[in-house]
């Protein structure tokens, strides 16, 4: 893979207090590379010292076996826009709506999460909703939600680290105004280049596209295709700017640079010379392969692994992985997926560390967090216990920086 971006990682400002001393023992740790039994000790919110052996010493938490694992690290979650908008047209209190996410995210075992929000937005729409009937333009989203995540966090309201994921949509209208709201004080760690233009890499079957906008928005032909030339002329005018305000946005935020549903090698060349340095669901094994021989690591989605295909047509990720081709899992839409993505990881490749790194080193490398994500002396003790049941294995408790929150 190619090297990520170097990030200096910081503690988060709204850590638990640092909360002394414990230690987990009869845990089957999961160390890069390996599974073996032994303690884990924890010192004022980070691993002091890692054991192997089977005791137990007095006053320990006693993990039965059960496995010892870093926190997993979700890069690319739509699991808050499900809690806004919890049917359509329905748009939720912004303030108990990331509680909500928040809550559900520790409840699985995700301890670090980049809430993937959408920036570029089409005009004519207000506060993220479409007009009605017959549009679906949409309105600016990401803004608004980065700072009621930022205030609960301040207030000790979540249970979790959170991150900012920019989605950058290149056809849009507003997408420098937009970007240009951000510091790197908001935390944003990761930039998608999103392109949803009918025609395009996941949108390239029109009569999906088609059938969708009249199922969500209740738009008839006439109006669809007045949206397919008006997005079509808008990409032909602004997709270059876009493109190039994009990279040099990510670069001023300090951020890593994400490509989406690359389709095609020429996608991947494309992506490459942008610096991209991860491509986030590519939907051919064209694709997937590219983004190997180019060093550029390859997210896929847990729900397409657990279910054995894409909702959406596209390759299985079970393909990339009996070519070893994919690197890191994300839950996508479905929180719960990660982390019986990567047991069944870990039983495909019969190796259940090699698994986990799917959802814990790999993707906090690519968020350019060195402080978590492995289970090593002086790394955040961000850590969960997960008893091993196949597909409906389960969180037993969770731990950020050594406080207990699930």
């Amino acid at each position: 893979m190619r090297a990520f971006q170097k990030l200096t990682p910081s503690a988060d400002a709204t850590d638990p207090a640092a909360c002394g001393r414990t230690v987990f023992a009869r845990a089957r740790l999961v160390l890069p590379g390996e599974v073996v039994m032994g303690s884990l000790v924890v010192e004022d919110g980070r691993i002091a010292a890692i054991d192997t052996g089977g005791s137990r010493p007095a006053g320990a938490v006693d993990c039965e076996g059960d496995l010892l694992a870093p926190a997993l690290v979700e890069l690319h979650t739509d699991n808050l826009e499900r809690h806004i908008e919890p049917r359509p047209g329905v748009r939720w209190p912004l303030r108990p709506a990331v509680v909500a996410h928040d809550a559900e995210l520790a409840a699985v075992g995700i301890g670090t999460a980049f809430a993937a929000l959408r920036v570029g937005s089409l005009l004519g729409a207000g506060d993220g909703e479409p007009r009605g009937p017959g549009t679906s333009d949409y309105g600016r989203h990401a803004r608004p939600v980065t700072d009621v995540v930022a205030g609960l966090a301040r207030d000790g309201a979540l249970r979790v680290g959170h991150f900012v994921h920019l989605r950058a949509e290149i056809c849009s209208e507003t997408l420098a105004d937009e970007m240009a709201e951000f510091a790197p004080a908001d935390r944003v760690r990761l930039v998608s280049l999103m392109d949803h233009t009918p025609g395009e890499r996941q949108f390239r079957d029109l009569d999906g596209v088609r059938a969708h906008l009249r199922a969500r928005y209740g738009m008839n032909d006439a109006e669809v295709d007045a949206r397919f030339r008006r997005l079509a002329e808008l990409r032909a005018r602004r997709a270059g700017a876009h493109e190039a305000e994009i990279v040099a946005h990510a670069a001023r935020l300090g951020a890593a640079l994400a490509s989406h549903d690359d389709a095609s090698e020429a996608h991947v060349a494309r992506s490459a010379a942008l610096g991209v340095t991860l491509a986030e669901f590519p939907t051919t094994l064209e694709a997937a392969r590219a983004c190997r021989a180019r060093g550029i690591a390859v997210a896929m989605g847990a729900p397409n692994l657990l279910r054995g295909r894409s909702h959406s047509g596209n390759v299985r990720a079970e393909a990339l992985v009996e070519e070893g081709l994919l690197d890191v899992l994300s839950s996508d839409y479905a929180p719960s997926s990660l982390l019986g993505g990567a047991v069944r990881l870990g039983e495909l490749a019969g190796d259940m560390a090699a698994g986990f790194a799917a959802v814990t080193a790999r993707p906090a490398e690519a968020g350019g967090l060195a402080d978590r994500g492995r289970l090593a002396p002086g790394l955040r003790a961000d850590l969960v216990r997960v008893r091993l049941d196949g597909i409906a294995s389960r969180v037993v408790e969770h731990w950020r920086s050594g406080r207990r929150i699930a």
